[in-house]
């Protein structure tokens, strides 16, 4: 199974628990506004390897992370390539490693029965939840929250543990009440370990000068630590919305 990979980072530690391989696979079907990787959107891009390969390299830093550390499939969107995922995953966990998938469940559909096998493979999932407003949310992204949300319910039927990920950018997804809304649904979830608030910030936009393409969030600031701190309570405390 060939695999089309942007990058590597081999000391990862904000992609899951512990110290992370964290593999940033190629393609992405949203445009969300604040990307920060828009080098990552072309499903043609990178470079094409195998999963044994991929599993080679990750064994190589093994002892860094055998304690606490995993792997984590990051992107782009790593389930534009299921296939690739299934089959790494597979590989990984007759290794003994754990393994932790970092996505925006975009691409899942209930009917594809490769899921199933997904979540088997799949100690933990980062799910980046954009916005809970579904127009909001294609203003945002270009697309649909729908598959997302049901991603997040299907990994709950089955027991698949969640960290769920929202990026605040002001006026765009700070405002209270949708907030409250999307802590109105993580309620409804009983699979959800952590949340996390990840401010909005500008690193990104010397990638979209150097790739001819105009930033679509020119101008804007990364929030105050007031305002975080705010998205932290009410996403972090099930009682605020009360």
């Amino acid at each position: 199974m060939v695999g089309r990979v942007h990058s590597y980072e081999s000391f990862g530690t904000v992609d899951g628990p512990g110290i992370r391989f964290v593999v940033f696979l190629q393609g992405c079907p949203m445009r969300c506004r604040y990307c920060h990787n828009p080098d990552t959107w072309d499903a043609r891009g990178g470079r094409e390897v195998t999963a044994e390969e991929v599993a080679r390299e990750v064994l190589k830093y093994r002892n860094y992370f055998a304690d606490r550390g995993g792997v984590t499939l990051s992107g782009g969107e790593p389930l534009l390539q299921l296939d690739f995922v299934l089959e790494l995953f597979s590989i990984l966990k007759k290794k003994g490693i754990r393994t932790c998938l970092d996505t925006s469940g975009i691409c899942f559909s209930e009917e594809d029965a490769r899921y199933e096998r997904l979540a088997a493979l799949t100690d933990l999932v980062l799910l980046d939840i954009k916005h809970i407003d579904d127009a909001a949310h294609r203003a945002l992204t270009g697309q649909s929250n729908k598959n997302p949300l049901a991603f997040a319910r299907f990994l709950d039927e089955r027991g698949v543990k969640m960290w769920i990920r929202h990026v605040l950018v002001p006026g765009i997804t700070d405002d209270d009440g949708a907030l409250r809304e999307l802590r109105a649904f993580l309620d409804t979830l009983t699979n959800v370990d952590r949340v996390e608030v990840l401010p909005y910030h500008t690193m990104g936009v010397q990638k979209y000068r150097k790739l001819g393409i105009p930033y679509p969030l020119e101008g804007v600031q990364p929030p105050a630590r007031e305002r975080v701190e705010n998205a932290g309570r009410i996403l972090s405390d099930r009682q605020e919305r009360l």
